[in-house]
């Protein structure tokens, strides 16, 4: 059986579930996987100081905006230093990888995956390499010299791509879906696994893996405002203790920690309150609207613009006062979203057939 290698990065969740919806296919047309975390691969040191300085970037406003549109973006020294520190780390990591396991290809979902394995390309020369980005404009750093396949969910990354390589070979294939939502239940088999009144207004509010903006609080004024809310933490935990502590005082809220459970919560809501990301293609294949929170600097306000773009989605602001006017008035305005069920055979397809123009 032919085998890949696919490199991930865990800052926040999407690079995993991208990551994995590339192995789901690749089983199905016979291959074996590996996925491995590049985060981890620097190091328990390495992952947590490269986490802490993201996680600082997002919290003083306009840090990460000013780091991703004038430096990640032209590529300029700063951010090349940048990569080159972490990329000493990940090479001999990832050879190691691949002189245990040689892989037919390897798919990079994680930019400073893509640089390391840039630099080993010539001790592999038969090994494909492709990466696979679902930002609207994917940085420099994402688009390297001796990538084989660059993987985009839209025409505009397309674009993106080709600021850096006009010759790249670009397959524009659809957003791939988590397994579960292949097979989501009806809005009412949903509402009653969790207990959602059948003709109440349900809310499902999530930010990410980290729970970025103000999500306790608007937990809570959506709440009081009549609507049943599904608030998502994640990996948060500090945040799930302020939303059980809220729940313990209103009932319409519904505390939920780290889930794979996402497909059913979806399912159960008349509207999805969330940051631009990944979670955005599975509201739509569910054909739940969308209330973006503008939360997510750098990537996140393109993405954000382009979500926009693709219609049945409105923006606010993060403070709470403002979600709870938004969302009334989308849910005023909305009758209770059909039943769809999503087909796999669009992505897998334009995946299968990308590959094959590069694999023997």
């Amino acid at each position: 059986m032919p085998h890949a290698l696919l490199l991930t990065g865990s800052l926040g969740q999407g690079h995993d579930v991208m990551a994995r919806a590339c192995a789901d296919t690749l089983h199905d047309l016979g291959w074996t996987t590996a996925t491995v975390d590049a985060m981890a691969l620097l190091g328990s040191a390495g992952a947590a100081a490269g986490e802490a300085v993201f996680r600082r970037m997002l919290a003083l406003p306009g840090l990460y905006d000013a780091f991703h549109f004038a430096a990640l973006r032209p590529g300029t020294r700063l951010a090349l230093l940048a990569e080159a520190a972490a990329r000493r780390r990940l090479v001999p990591e990832v050879g190691r990888l691949l002189d245990d396991r040689p892989a037919e290809l390897v798919v990079s979902v994680f930019p400073t995956a893509a640089s390391a394995v840039n630099r080993l390309r010539r001790r592999w020369p038969g090994m494909v390499h492709a990466v696979f980005c679902t930002d609207v404009t994917p940085h420099r750093l994402w688009v390297q010299d001796a990538t084989d396949l660059f993987l985009v969910t839209s025409e505009v990354a397309a674009c993106a791509v080709r600021r850096y390589r006009p010759r790249a070979r670009i397959a524009v294939v659809p957003a791939p879906l988590r397994a579960g939502f292949y097979t989501p239940p009806t809005r009412a088999e949903a509402r009653t696994e969790l207990g959602i009144p059948a003709d109440a207004r349900c809310v499902l509010l999530m930010s990410g893996a980290w729970g970025l903006g103000p999500v306790a609080g608007t937990a809570r004024a959506l709440a009081a405002a009549g609507t049943h809310v599904l608030a998502v933490a994640g990996r948060n935990r500090a945040l799930e203790s302020r939303l059980r502590t809220a729940a313990r005082r209103d009932p319409r809220l519904h505390p939920i920690g780290y889930t794979e459970r996402v497909p059913t919560l979806m399912a159960a809501a008349d509207l999805v309150v969330t940051s631009s990301g990944d979670t955005c293609s599975e509201a739509r294949a569910l054909g739940r609207p969308l209330l973006l929170l503008d939360v997510v600097q750098g990537h996140g306000r393109d993405n954000l613009q382009h979500e926009l773009e693709l219609g049945r989605a409105a923006v606010t602001s993060a403070h709470p006062a403002d979600v709870v006017r938004s969302a009334l008035a989308l849910l005023d305005g909305t009758p209770p979203p059909p039943d769809l069920t999503p087909s796999r055979g669009p992505w897998a397809s334009a995946f299968g057939a990308a590959l094959a123009e590069l694999l023997p």
